[in-house]
């Protein structure tokens, strides 16, 4: 009869199950939020005219900045559950100089 490790017998097991992951039945989902959190409270806050460590402060570091276009701030927002995404925004701020002249929202 032929003798096997442990270890191999672990490893053996590790592999034939590694690409059935998706034929098990999950039974819970990790949600996943990704980007800047964006809540309408805070977006209904900011105002033309805010300077750049103003809008920084209230919305946190963008997410996307243009090396070419410094007067642009993309946040973009996404929350999904078990490969279904049931919530995106994007926030685009554009500056003029140092304070904040256009605010655009897109939420689905």
């Amino acid at each position: 009869m032929p003798h096997i490790s442990l270890r191999a017998a672990g490893f053996l097991l590790l592999s034939l199950t590694a690409g059935c992951e998706s034929l098990l039945p999950s039974f819970y989902t990790v949600p996943v939020r990704q980007g800047n959190y964006i809540d309408q409270t805070t977006v209904a806050q900011l105002r033309p005219g805010m300077t750049k460590q103003q809008v920084q402060r209230l919305m946190g570091t963008p997410l996307i900045t243009d090396p070419f276009h410094q007067n642009r701030w993309d946040y973009y927002y996404q929350y999904g559950r078990g490969g279904k995404i049931s919530e995106q925004r994007r926030v685009t701020l554009l500056f003029s100089g140092d304070t904040l002249a256009n605010i655009e929202e897109v939420a689905n």
